[in-house]
């Protein structure tokens, strides 16, 4: 109700953001470029673009022709510092993204640091990786990527936001400049080539930028705590399951969109983005899930969220019940994931040829 208070705080933000650009942009403050191919995925919004499953879909596009390694801070970690994840690693230890990646794709080197100029050196030292993927990198401008990729949510555009506090706008959007390559997430599969038309209008695109536009696919449900199978919501329909969906994410929006589909019981317990669940919330998730009446019944959870709550400790009540998470993966509309995977490729197969 009194949220337009906040306006002459967003101008002040906006007019330090604007000043530390400028900074970088003429070379008072000095941005590292690195002698390998580093890509920057980010976002100029607060959470909920989708950076996790893009980054993922790039590991799984590289992984078998390249050595590759993806860098982030590690958001809401207990730990300093630089650290190369294994398997044994928690997300306490290196946030729950970071986690997330590890567990999918184990062969190759994730890492954090907050400061990626130190974490990118590290890594060079220790593995000399052929490609270095930064995940929300966009505002970390103390590196240059070779090549930038920025996301934008198709239902929250950045054209329509205005900066923190008032919006969620970490910088003002004419800063999209910046980026050689611009993806609207979490866009509806059916897209007109005219709204696409608008879209770029009124994000007023450059030349030499490229926009894509990708759709969230989701996939089965996975158990979190054992070794059970996967479970179709297809099944969940035709046997009138109920749901209990616990997130722990910026927006679950789109994901309750989605369940509504497939249960016509759906109750939602929501937490704050990468919350830190503790024995009163696991308390409340399990008198929740006693109180809905359906013996077919499932909770299910994102696969961020799962990386916690697999990990928590004297939870032996709570990890007997059927928890599950949603895995999500990213897909290219109207057949253009050749054109971007190829755009990738090449960057990074040019940029070696380069260093020859």
């Amino acid at each position: 109700m009194f949220k337009w208070l906040l306006f002459p705080f967003s101008i002040i933000y906006g007019f330090f953001v604007s000043i530390r650009n400028r900074f970088f942009d003429y070379n008072f403050i000095n941005s590292h470029e690195f002698e390998l191919p580093v890509i920057n995925v980010g976002n100029i919004t607060v959470g909920g673009t989708g950076k996790t499953p893009h980054v993922e879909y790039l590991i799984s596009l590289l992984k078998d022709q390249f050595n590759i390694a993806t860098l982030s801070r590690g958001y809401k970690r207990k730990t300093k510092g630089f650290i190369i994840a294994d398997d044994k690693s928690s997300a306490k230890k290196i946030g729950d993204e970071p986690k997330q990646i590890k567990s999918k794709f184990p062969e190759i080197t994730v890492a954090v640091d907050a400061d990626r100029v130190n974490g990118i050196k590290k890594i060079v030292k220790k593995i000399k990786p052929s490609a270095i993927i930064l995940d929300d990198a966009f505002q970390h401008r103390y590196v240059k990527p070779g090549l930038s990729i920025l996301l934008i949510d198709y239902n929250k555009p950045i054209f329509e936001d205005n900066l923190l506090p008032y919006g969620r706008l970490r910088e003002s959007y004419h800063e999209h400049k910046r980026a050689d390559i611009i993806i609207v997430s979490k866009s509806p599969e059916l897209i007109s080539p005219l709204e696409k038309r608008i879209f770029s209008k009124n994000l007023n695109i450059f030349p030499f930028q490229q926009l894509f536009f990708t759709k969230i696919k989701y996939k089965d449900l996975k158990p979190v705590y054992n070794n059970k199978m996967s479970l179709s919501l297809i099944k969940c329909k035709e046997e009138n399951y109920s749901f209990l969906l616990v997130t722990g994410i910026a927006n679950s929006k789109p994901l309750s969109k989605y369940l509504n589909e497939f249960s016509e019981n759906i109750q939602h317990i929501g937490f704050r983005d990468h919350h830190s669940f503790s024995k009163r919330n696991l308390e409340k998730i399990i008198k929740e899930f006693g109180k809905i009446k359906n013996e077919k019944k499932i909770i299910i959870t994102t696969e961020k969220d799962a990386m916690r709550l697999g990990e928590l400790k004297n939870a032996d009540s709570f990890s007997k019940l059927p928890l599950f998470y949603l895995p999500i993966e990213i897909e290219f509309l109207n057949n253009e994931g050749d054109k971007f995977n190829k755009r990738i490729v090449d960057f990074i197969e040019n940029f070696n040829k380069m260093r020859i």
